[in-house]
């Protein structure tokens, strides 16, 4: 389905419908095309966090995606498909709850959820993204600034379900992954080519 209206509002249902080459999110059931592809840079730093991750879990109950992978978030009673109108595809995130995983992708909120930021996703991804992964109970959220090398880390304070201010890393940095606690990532090694 190549013409979707955006001024009309979607759900889930109506994403699984479509068949093309395009992908697209949806937030609070407005469209978003997530066309061109990422930049070969975004994915060499998605590669390299994912390999260090992806190690770190072998064996462990916790799971490691990477985008295209669908990730639905809705309130409380909005668990049907033509209820749900938010299906995100972050760049990279960390599942713990194996009921939240399906064959469709995560039902629910991550643990963890990775953004890289590209020209075209920079603002929604700062925005509106933070906003919702905020408000959906993501417990870590990082934004990755590959022109700037360095990555923005928000905790969720999970009682007013609100992130705390954010520490920067830069590119030579350790980052502590706060959902476990003998987990590092080492950016030198997330931004080499």
């Amino acid at each position: 389905m190549s013409n979707r209206n955006p001024d009309q509002t979607y759900t889930y249902a109506d994403y699984k419908q479509w068949d093309d080459s395009q992908r697209w999110e949806i937030i609070g059931g407005t469209l978003y095309n997530m066309t061109p592809a990422p930049s070969r840079r975004h994915q060499v730093i998605i590669r390299n966090m994912l390999l260090q991750m992806g190690n770190y879990l072998v064996g462990k109950k916790c799971q490691v995606f990477q985008s295209p992978f669908d990730v639905r978030l809705f309130e409380d009673k909005q668990t049907d498909d033509d209820q749900i109108n938010t299906v995100v595809q972050p760049d990279l995130l960390i599942v713990c709850d194996p009921s939240k995983l399906d064959d469709a992708g995560c039902k629910g909120a991550p643990d963890l959820i990775v953004e890289v930021l590209s020209p075209s996703t920079s603002v929604k991804d700062k925005t509106t993204k933070k906003f919702l992964y905020e408000q959906s109970g993501v417990r870590e959220y990082w934004i990755v600034d590959p022109a700037n090398n360095y990555v923005e880390v928000y905790l969720l304070d999970r009682e007013r379900r609100v992130y705390q201010t954010p520490v920067i890393y830069p590119s030579n940095g350790l980052v502590q992954v706060s959902i476990f606690d003998d987990l590092q990532v080492d950016l030198t090694r997330v931004f080499t080519e």
